[in-house]
């Protein structure tokens, strides 16, 4: 599997780092997961009062759009899949690939969201 960066289509472009701005673009690349998405961004805010600390939501809008990088780019995402359609593989140097390619498309998209 290839490694190198996806650089060509694009469903929608990178939205912002604001939570309104990673629901509309979630709700246009994968509305099944809007109701988790709501829930991760209640916890985080949960536990950025309870720890008086922002790293909680932080951390949740990271990792939101680290997801929607992946799924906005229909190569990555197919990557994505790929990946994790071959962890459980009885075979375990393809269950072992499959964990390197799912790390580096995780990788790529997050330098990708850090700019």
């Amino acid at each position: 599997m290839s490694t190198q960066a996806d650089h060509g289509h694009e469903l929608i472009p990178r939205p912002e780092q604001t939570p309104d701005a990673l629901r509309t673009a979630l709700a246009v690349v994968d509305p099944g997961r809007l109701d988790e998405m709501q829930t991760t961004k209640d916890d985080a805010f949960a536990k950025a009062v309870e720890w008086q600390s922002l790293s909680p939501v932080r951390s949740w809008v990271l990792t939101w759009a680290r997801d929607i990088e992946i799924a906005r780019r229909p190569a990555l995402s197919s990557r994505f899949a790929q990946a994790q359609s071959r962890l459980e593989h009885e075979n375990s140097a393809i269950a072992g690939e499959a964990l390197r390619e799912l790390s580096a498309v995780l990788d790529e998209a997050m330098k990708a969201v850090r700019g």
